[in-house]
């Protein structure tokens, strides 16, 4: 096992410049106007009871990885949503008429000091929302939160465009229709692997994430690799396959459902009995759980993520495996598990692999996230705090014992390969899909 000290000084970068991003030429007066009015909109019975349910008691701060690695209270979760509190209690909450007279109205410059405490420092993780005694759904609310952020242009630079080039080109990344067929093709040739693209009817919907795409292509062909030997029919379709969705990190419900739409379509365009979600935990939340809402009806197909697809097949004894070398610890990615509910599907596919699972402490639903989701990783300078909470991570991993780690979301794994670099930490983080996809039986 590498040994990683803790005791001695953390490694430094350089601090950037304290910025408040903002988009559009708004006055002050029309950004403040816009997000009360975007927080009022969604302000729902839930989120109001949640507004007036919390007691103050602290849970929530020691769940959160930003709050335990740098003891500053502002990134205590429930004080994220103080400006969205505010609102409610002056302009509707039951005693709205009381705090006119109290507080003034929330400004855009309280607002672009929130941006950070909103963007930066939450990635949407819920290990608040499980510690919450009082059952708020403390990242939920930090979700509509950033719908009023982004009513009013003030969502960081790097977010913002990486979500607006999702919404002009299809992806995040610049994987346009164009790239995915080229690097299709190309992955085809060099592995020697049927990856099939457009063909109009298929059973399985495959989806992919730009990161995959452009980062982590072997995925890629493990999913092909995979999908093949089992016979399946399926296919890759140039209308809909970016399943990241950064309508949803950024706050923009109408970019949100323009991407969700995307992938029904293409689906029911094919016939597809199942849509496949790639190894990305917010692709899940997306479409799994916020797909028919988009929608505005049930979805005609089912939705699983790759891990859960897996386990169907390892639980039907259609997927044989081989046994895989050593002993291996799995990282939760907090939208699949956490958040989603399918923490079982990967251990199922790790016990079928022959695994020695040594579990990290804690493991789960109760797992610390890897400090890059929600958008965090593509934030600069949100880079002090991300590698500072990452250190929980890596002593999660250190205490297993394993030998090995994997996980099954490819922005865990682009957020350990960044904090193994800048640590100088000798792991490397494999994907769950590439392991099965390595130990596929003779057929």
């Amino acid at each position: 096992m590498n040994e990683l000290d803790f005791d001695t000084p953390r490694f430094t970068i350089k601090k950037p410049a304290v910025r408040h991003d903002k988009q559009g030429d708004a006055s002050d007066a029309e950004r403040s106007a816009a997000a009360v009015h975007a927080f009022l909109r969604d302000m729902t019975r839930s989120a109001a009871t949640y507004m007036e349910s919390c007691i103050r008691c602290g849970h929530c701060a020691e769940a959160c990885h930003f709050y335990v690695t740098s003891g500053d209270p502002q990134y205590t979760p429930i004080w994220k949503l103080e400006p969205l509190r505010q609102i409610w209690k002056r302009e509707a909450g039951p005693f709205s008429w009381f705090h006119k007279k109290l507080k003034k109205p929330i400004d855009s410059n309280r607002l672009r000091e929130w941006q950070e405490l909103l963007y930066d420092s939450c990635t949407l993780c819920g290990r608040c929302t499980l510690a919450c005694p009082m059952g708020i759904d403390i990242a939920a609310l930090v979700a509509q939160a950033r719908r009023g952020m982004f009513a009013a242009g003030l969502v960081p630079h790097e977010l913002w465009a990486v979500a607006e080039r999702a919404e002009r080109e299809g992806s995040p990344l610049g994987a346009t229709p164009r790239v995915l067929k080229e690097r299709i093709e190309w992955l085809s040739d060099e592995h020697g692997v049927d990856i099939a693209l457009d063909r109009p009817r298929a059973d399985v919907l495959a989806t992919l994430s730009s990161v995959e795409l452009m980062k982590y292509p072997q995925s890629l062909v493990a999913l092909a690799k995979i999908l093949n030997r089992l016979g399946e029919s399926w296919t890759f379709r140039s209308d809909g396959y970016e399943a990241t969705n950064f309508g949803l990190f950024s706050g923009n419900l109408a970019w949100q459902r323009d991407m969700t739409l995307k992938l029904v379509d293409a689906a029911i365009a094919c016939g597809a009995k199942t849509l496949v979600l790639p190894e990305c935990g917010h692709a899940y939340g997306a479409m799994r759980w916020q797909g028919a809402n988009m929608y505005g009806k049930p979805l005609p197909f089912r939705v699983l993520h790759i891990s859960e697809f897996l386990a169907e097949a390892v639980r039907a004894g259609r997927l044989k495996l081989k046994p895989m070398q050593g002993t291996v610890t799995f990282h939760d990615p907090c939208q699949v598990s956490r958040r989603g509910g399918a923490t079982g599907a990967p251990r199922e596919v790790l016990a079928a692999l022959g695994a020695e699972l040594r579990e990290m402490p804690p493991a789960g639903d109760a797992s610390w996230c890897c400090g890059g989701g929600g958008g965090v990783i593509t934030l600069h300078r949100a880079d002090e705090q991300r590698y500072r909470a990452f250190e929980i991570k890596m002593r999660q991993v250190e205490s297993s014992g394993a030998q090995r780690l994997a996980t099954s979301c490819s922005n865990c794994r682009l957020t350990f390969d960044d904090g193994q670099a800048h640590y100088k930490w000798g792991r490397k983080m494999e994907s769950l899909l590439e392991l099965v996809a390595g130990s596929l039986a003779a057929p």
